[in-house]
């Protein structure tokens, strides 16, 4: 939740490191960052991934001559969190997997 404070304290550490100072042992020692939040922002990923199947199955019912009925089936799949980029682990990129089922008419 301090990632501007670890940041900070990371670029004084390496002023440290190129005056001589050792700070430690391992100088490829890297500052991990976790995202801790995922509960507060699930309904809202969830909401979106189900608004583009939505989207999607739209599509593919205009295409066969149908239309999107309710929902038959929805499950909640796999969340996945990375860095967004090797050297941002203090940036993330979060998906979610959904399988939403439609009924067509």
């Amino acid at each position: 939740s301090k990632v501007a404070e670890v940041k900070k304290a990371q670029d004084d550490s390496l002023d440290l490191m190129s005056s001589g100072i050792a700070v430690s042992k391992d100088y490829n020692s890297k500052i991990s960052f976790e995202f801790t939040k995922l509960n507060n922002i699930k309904p809202q990923m969830i909401a979106e991934a189900t608004k583009n199947a939505r989207t999607a199955a739209e599509q593919f019912a205009h295409d066969s001559g149908s239309k999107v009925g309710k929902i038959k089936t929805a499950t909640q799949g796999f969340f996945s969190i990375e860095n967004a980029a090797e050297d941002l682990q203090e940036k993330k990129t979060i998906r979610v997997v959904t399988t939403v089922e439609y009924l067509l008419k």
